[in-house]
């Protein structure tokens, strides 16, 4: 499958095997506005950023919490794979800014990762963001920069910018830090 975006809308073409030509099977792919369904590597939680452990969160308290509606979760492990997911059916994908390391504002590269896939979602109505800015929008300083990417339903990445917009006040998780630790806060 081919997904193609001149600047007015997204399709996609299908390989006939036959013919030996590429056949158009979906024209003017749209991405639902909201979704039940999020894509993120679960095994990173510890690393994220608050505004995504929140988001995160919020989304596997399903109908009993926040949000009042039951999310599924997935992740396929391959760019190209879930954004064909997001364009084929709706949802939002996470690969956020993580603790690993400190100074890499992200893990995929702006240019060859996270653009183009960034200028098919939003042709096909969705939103694409680092999580404090339209992806679009990043200036390169260099050809490999990485960026942080969340992208897909308009309404969910609209939601986690703001998330990141708020202060969190963080909680050590380490025990000596606790509230029966060594180094609790006089509060604590």
């Amino acid at each position: 499958m081919l997904v193609l975006s001149v600047g007015t809308g997204v399709h996609a073409f299908t390989l006939d095997p036959n013919l030996g030509e590429f056949i158009l099977t979906r024209q003017s792919i749209q991405i639902p506005e909201t979704t039940k369904e999020f894509a993120i590597n679960a095994s990173n939680q510890r690393f994220w950023e608050p505004a995504v452990q929140r988001y995160v969160q919020e989304c596997l308290a399903g109908r009993s919490g926040p949000r009042q509606k039951d999310f599924n979760m997935r992740w396929v492990a391959s760019l190209v794979a879930e954004t064909h997911r997001i364009l084929t059916r709706g949802g939002v994908f996470l690969y956020p800014r993580d603790s690993r390391e400190p100074v890499k504002p992200g893990r995929l590269r702006l240019l060859y990762e996270a653009n183009p896939v960034a200028f098919l979602i939003e042709q096909a109505g969705g939103a694409a963001s680092t999580g404090r800015k339209r992806v679009l929008d990043v200036v390169p300083s260099e050809l490999h920069q990485r960026v942080s990417l969340i992208f897909g339903a308009r309404e969910e990445v609209s939601r986690i910018e703001e998330y990141h917009e708020e202060s969190y006040e963080l909680t050590p998780t380490l025990p000596l830090y606790g509230t029966r630790g060594l180094f609790r806060t006089a509060a604590g």
